[in-house]
């Protein structure tokens, strides 16, 4: 499985949005989508800002106006990372967007009208070298197509996809990466092992429509899990309604338990038990917020109940706490350092990982 699935990731094609790679076995890319009106310039920069803090590399911004495509232009001016316009039905959004710096943009050619509009659209991204997102969800589906398949089917989006492709390859442009999005989890998993057997575009994945952060987060994990460990998908996004961030650090989170992303601090803790005689909830949940701003290091901390399990059970953490009656043992890679009173375990960790911050 693990060579196979570095295989196919390499041999996708390689696709340039704005300074980042995609695609021919360069690393996953992070997605999300601003919720604000990308007219408001401000809040949308905002948003955009604490987002590249949280570790997002792509940007993906709505554009239903034309006051919105023209905002693009400020906006990127104040960002670091690539900007993607997301545009549906009117095909003089997507020229205006690539006109004023969109990086790439996302498009659902079925939804944009006639061919000449299509074309119209392509000429624009070859003029400016922008690559095209070819984006087909399941709730858009032809209806040739739900009659021929009788429904949603994961066939069905394949070839619709695919069919699309064809038509902008046709009009003479091949700087294209695919998306194809279903809430089914299981039918999204099927349609990504049929596309990734028939074309080399690099692909965005995603499950649409996921839900509330909890919902969506196990939807989400379970599908991108089981597509990624196959090698397939090139940029992913975890769709959630909630704060974009909570999309951001869910698929930093995927990446990493899957071993497709190495650095940063991977917090482990115990489930909490009959022993524990400190508040490990909420220390656990303020020490997986605390070594966000220590994201650049390669290390593990382990906030354990008690002595049972740690420093034993998390003997190979690089740091660890574990729980006592009002206060916590600090140990590093097994060996006990210190006791510590419990309402200090949080600064004592905090001080241990600037000790092997090196570039403090």
């Amino acid at each position: 499985m693990e060579e196979n699935a570095m295989t196919d990731r390499e041999q996708t094609k390689t696709v340039s949005i704005g300074n980042r790679k995609i695609g021919g076995g360069n690393p996953i890319l992070i997605q999300s989508m601003c919720n604000t009106k990308t007219e408001d310039v401000a809040a949308t920069v905002a948003q955009i800002l604490a987002l590249e803090a949280a570790g997002c590399d792509i940007i993906r911004v709505a554009v239903p106006t034309m006051e919105a495509a023209e905002a693009l232009k400020e906006i990127k001016r104040q960002i670091h990372i690539p900007l993607v316009a997301d545009i549906h039905f009117d095909y003089r959004l997507a020229v205006a967007s690539i006109e004023n710096g969109a990086d790439k943009i996302r498009i659902n050619p079925g939804n944009i009208g006639s061919e000449d509009r299509v074309r119209a659209v392509v000429d624009k991204a070859k003029e400016f070298g922008v690559p095209i997102r070819v984006g087909v969800n399941s709730g858009s589906l032809e209806k040739e197509l739900l009659e021929k398949y009788h429904g949603v089917t994961a066939e069905g989006i394949v070839e619709s996809a695919l069919m699309k492709v064809r038509m902008i390859e046709e009009m003479g442009y091949d700087n294209l990466v695919i998306s194809i999005k279903s809430s089914d989890v299981l039918m999204c998993i099927k349609a990504h092992e049929l596309i990734g057997e028939q074309t080399a575009y690099p692909l965005h994945v995603g499950i649409t429509e996921a839900g509330t952060v909890r919902s969506g987060t196990i939807k989400s994990s379970i599908g991108l899990g089981i597509i990624l460990h196959q090698g397939i998908g090139d940029t992913i996004r975890v769709s959630l309604t909630g704060d974009p961030v909570e999309e951001v650090t869910t698929a930093k989170q995927i990446l990493k338990t899957l071993g497709l992303r190495k650095g940063g601090v991977e917090v482990v803790s115990c489930p909490t038990c009959g022993r524990t005689r400190i508040d490990l909830i909420s220390l656990a949940n303020r020490v997986e917020a605390m070594v966000t701003e220590f994201d650049h290091l390669d290390v593990k901390v382990a906030v354990m109940g008690c002595v049972v399990n740690g420093p034993g059970e998390a003997k190979e953490a690089d740091l660890g706490v574990a729980g006592g009656i009002g206060e916590g043992l600090l140990f590093r890679k097994g060996e006990i350092i210190r006791k510590v009173p419990e309402e200090n375990l949080l600064d004592a960790l905090r001080e241990e990982l600037l000790k092997l911050d090196k570039r403090r």
